[in-house]
């Protein structure tokens, strides 16, 4: 794990270990924010710290639960304006119906996996068996129900440039219709920042919703 992921994590984990530990049933997370952001990164890591205080975890990646693959999502932006969204490109209604079901106890969940080399949707089953926490990452996961716990990372297209370089997904960077995706994406979820519990600023430090 990055130094620099480590430290706001621990102190996140810090936060919510008393209150998994206390609560009956499994327990919700979400981790959300911009493209570039560091979503996947900050979740993966809060799993690693949860699993190490003995809460086996499990993470629902939103983007595995697009309509389309990565490729022909592109393709269907560029032709259709108003294909940008969580209500258009997403598949919420699966993502939470997955995490309700996660909150319910059973004991498996059937999601849908993305295979961006063989362009390719499928569905796995996935055992819940022993799992204490769902943490649930995505651009728009703030707007899932029945969570515990909502983290939001404020970090907008400006503050995400050197990450983006580096891993240039699709060419990303310096394409005017990805700068274009961006700058709608930002007005969607702008306002999430005051739906969150916890937010992570863009210097990384950790701000916590009365």
């Amino acid at each position: 794990m990055e130094e620099l992921y480590k430290k706001f994590v621990d102190i996140i984990v810090s936060c919510l270990s008393g209150k998994i530990a206390s609560k009956p049933s499994r327990y919700t997370i979400t981790v959300a924010g911009e493209s570039g952001c560091g979503k996947s990164e900050t979740a993966k890591s809060i799993a690693v710290e949860l699993e190490k205080c003995g809460f086996k975890t499990v993470i629902l990646g939103q983007d595995h639960y697009c309509y389309l693959t990565p490729k022909f999502n592109d393709i269907r932006r560029k032709e259709d304006p108003d294909w940008l969204g969580p209500h258009m490109e997403i598949k919420m209604d699966l993502l939470q119906k997955n995490l309700n079901d996660a909150v319910k106890g059973e004991e498996s969940i059937t999601k849908p996996v993305i295979d961006p080399v063989q362009n390719s949707i499928n569905d796995i089953n996935i055992s819940l068996v022993g799992i204490k926490v769902v943490i649930a990452e995505g651009t728009y996961a703030t707007l899932l129900k029945n969570v515990d716990t909502k983290i939001f990372i404020d970090r907008n297209r400006f503050d995400t440039l050197e990450d983006r370089k580096k891993r240039n997904r699709r060419n990303e960077v310096n394409d005017p219709f990805t700068e274009q995706i961006l700058i709608t994406e930002h007005k969607i979820i702008a306002g999430h920042r005051l739906l969150a519990d916890i937010v992570v600023t863009k210097d990384f430090d950790v701000l916590f919703n009365e």
